[in-house]
């Protein structure tokens, strides 16, 4: 195989059974995943659980920190003083590390959660907080957006950036990811998403929102646990992507 792309899931962000068996079918398939540390989902438990099973399945683990934002899931953006998110992306990313040491596993990358993410793509200040967190942690990569913000700040602080596409969000013709409350800012379709998967593999296109298409290289492509259907749709898009003769590794 000529070509590879990182497949990588938001994870241990659902609560039950029905998130544990949901996480459980993800990392059999994805090569890495973003563990939520507590900022807008997750606790201890979920954290141990999910560094524990994608641990046996070979699946390298990153931190996925947000605005403290249970409440609304962290998909709101929050002014705060620069000097309190550091606190709180720090005291989430700790947990996490503290959790995947006691397990002997490595934390390889850090990628901010919802509002953050949008925010920090656009926001110097902020791509920069973000990175620091990555610094102060011990973390060497960064997942973002391509072209963006966190791009820039990623390699500034020396850190080596893996540009993200969605196989399962519509995006705008600047690049920037449908706002949630725009109806088919979401993609459902099983079809659909394994057609936009492709898409960022094959040619490192998309189809934007009202027509044509944008370039995007990309290195990792991500699922998000909570899209309805997301199991199948990981698996399809490995089974794809792997038919169309793309290696599938972190």
């Amino acid at each position: 195989m000529s070509r590879s792309i990182c497949l990588n899931a938001d994870l241990g962000e659902l609560p039950g059974e029905a998130g544990r068996a949901l996480d459980a079918a993800m990392l059999r398939v994805v090569t890495r995943c973003n563990v939520a540390c507590g900022g807008h989902a997750g606790d201890d438990d979920s954290m141990r659980r999910t560094v524990e099973v994608a641990n046996k399945h070979r699946v390298q683990i990153g931190a996925h920190p947000s605005y403290p934002d249970l409440e609304h899931f962290g998909r709101r953006s929050l002014t705060m003083a620069p000097a309190d998110l550091a606190a709180s992306l720090e005291a989430q990313v700790r947990r996490l590390l503290e959790i995947a040491k006691s397990a002997g596993v490595p934390v390889v990358h850090l990628k901010a959660h919802g509002a953050l993410y949008n925010d920090a793509a656009k926001e110097e200040a902020l791509a920069k907080l973000v990175a620091g967190a990555a610094v102060k942690a011990g973390i060497q990569e960064l997942v973002g957006p391509p072209n963006s913000a966190m791009d820039t700040a990623a390699q500034a602080a020396g850190l080596r950036f893996l540009a993200e596409g969605f196989a399962d969000r519509s995006y705008e013709p600047d690049g920037a990811l449908t706002p949630r409350s725009v109806p088919g800012a979401v993609i459902v379709e099983g079809a659909e998403v394994l057609a936009q998967a492709l898409s960022f593999a094959q040619s490192g296109t998309v189809t934007v929102r009202g027509g044509g298409m944008l370039r995007l290289p990309i290195q990792t492509l991500c699922l998000h646990s909570d899209t309805p259907g997301a199991a199948d749709h990981a698996a399809a898009i490995r089974t794809g992507l792997e038919a169309a003769g793309i290696e599938v590794r972190a």
